[in-house]
């Protein structure tokens, strides 16, 4: 039997060029896809009305390591050496298969609740096999569309992240493979996260590529965050290992040299940005101009809550702020108008929901409400006083809104919050995460 939501009346934001904006238009979701954007339509149908609310693609998150959802603020003023000890080599060996499940539980529901729709889970917890498949079994009961992007063991600093010797073992992602993403199609797909070059040697490196495409799966790594990891040149050495492709997302980019940015555009991967993190933790300038500037398309991620914000609405004013601010310092400095260039509002609007798809390799399912793609769609309280009253939609959502206005969450054609609420019991959701927390603590206190 047909299922058919209609949104009815609100202003839509297709962010589809050929759909285009409809100040009072309504959505047809139909058996979980979107079958039509227009003006008015008349259809037998469960019926939301979105009069007052904005309507647009959900956010997409490109790269945010759910599994520290536990230990949230926990390093608030922490650099990004500062996290590799306190995170990866304190806490990330304490890790249960019962915490991964408790924080990918309460990290996927923190997103649904602020309008993220798609997350990159970018998981190097899997200190053992049943790692994983916690993780994963916390992502399907939450309906979100994610891409478990399977990465290392944390057992020891030394061992993972200084010239590793260690490979992710390659029938645990096989097994993964085979066991939950048989099929490419589902609400769930499967990535590597890799660590790379300048973290590990380079047989490391050559078999975790490989395997990756032996098992047809996109790769995501972090690269040139920080001066010591800009210095390591790994996309020149993943160049020279012959390693480069449209396969790959590299995260950060903030040391960048020129020729590093060209490589990346020219081999056709794609760039995750985590503004907030960048700018505060120390990775570098967030490069989102710097990026476009050479065709690029680049996205936004959250990355880690142990020291910044959850949200979406976080990662577009961090952005927007940090490359406007750059910018105009140096037009000032050379003095010179600003360029044509400067960022938009409706740029990053873009940049968190079309691109994002983009970069996930999605985007023939997700990341604008065009017809035939999947129904992820996200509806905002353009009433509050925080948003009201409305000159311009796409500002409004960009620069005004935060969690609190997102008032409909619907991922795959199914409602995963309604009315300002989620769907799901959040209240188990939280008793896990501070479960796990405590219990956290405690055998840190006992390692100490």
């Amino acid at each position: 039997m047909t299922h058919r939501i209609l949104l009815r009346a609100g202003h839509v934001l297709s962010m589809d060029p050929a759909v285009g904006d409809l100040p009072k238009g309504d959505v047809l979701i139909e058996d979980g896809k979107i079958a039509a954007v227009d003006r008015e339509i008349g259809a037998d149908a469960e019926v939301l009305d979105m009069t007052g609310r904005i309507v647009i693609p959900g956010f997409v998150d490109t790269h945010r390591h759910t599994w520290e959802a536990s230990i949230r603020n926990v390093a608030p003023d922490a650099t990004l050496d500062d996290y590799f000890v306190d995170i990866l080599d304190t806490f990330a060996p304490l890790y249960t298969p019962e915490d991964v499940y408790a924080a990918n539980l309460a990290g996927a529901l923190e997103c649904l609740n602020a309008g993220i729709t798609t997350l990159v889970d970018w998981s190097h917890i899997n200190n053992t096999p049943e790692h994983p498949d916690a993780a994963i079994r916390a992502l399907t009961e939450t309906g979100i569309r994610a891409q478990y992007a399977y990465g290392s063991a944390n057992t020891s600093l030394a061992d993972y992240w200084f010239e590793s010797k260690i490979a992710i073992p390659g029938d645990d992602v096989r097994r993964v493979r085979t066991e939950y993403f048989a099929s490419d199609d589902g609400l769930l797909t499967l990535a590597l996260a890799t660590r790379g070059p300048g973290f590990c040697v380079n047989d490391v490196v050559t078999s975790e590529w490989a395997l990756a495409r032996e098992l047809d799966i996109p790769i995501t790594v972090h690269v040139a965050m920080g001066r010591l990891a800009g210095r390591f040149g790994m996309v020149k050495q993943l160049h020279d290992l012959g390693l480069l492709g449209p396969d790959t997302t590299y995260v950060h980019c903030c040391y960048f040299s020129e020729e590093e940015w060209r490589l990346v555009a020219d081999s056709g991967g794609t760039v995750s940005i985590a503004p907030q993190v960048e700018t505060q933790m120390g990775h570098g300038w967030p490069p989102v101009m710097k990026a476009i500037e050479h065709g690029l398309r680049p996205s936004l991620s959250i990355d880690v809550v142990t020291t910044v914000p959850g949200d979406m609405f976080t990662q577009i004013r961090a952005a927007f702020g940090a490359e406007r601010a750059r910018v105009n310092a140096a037009s000032w400095q050379a003095d010179v108008p600003v360029p044509d260039t400067m960022l938009t509002a409706r740029q990053m609007l873009e940049i968190a929901t079309r691109n994002g798809a983009h970069v996930a390799g999605l985007e023939d399912r997700t990341g604008s409400l065009t017809p035939g793609k999947r129904a992820d769609v996200v509806a905002i309280d353009a009433t509050a006083l925080n948003v009201a009253p409305v000159h311009d939609a796409a500002a409004a959502v960009a620069l005004s809104a935060d969690v609190s206005n997102v008032e409909t969450v619907i991922v795959d054609g199914v409602v995963r919050k309604r009315d300002g609420r989620l769907t799901a019991d959040a209240a188990r959701a939280r008793h896990l995460v501070e479960e796990s927390r405590d219990r956290l603590l405690a055998a840190k206190e006992a390692r100490a």
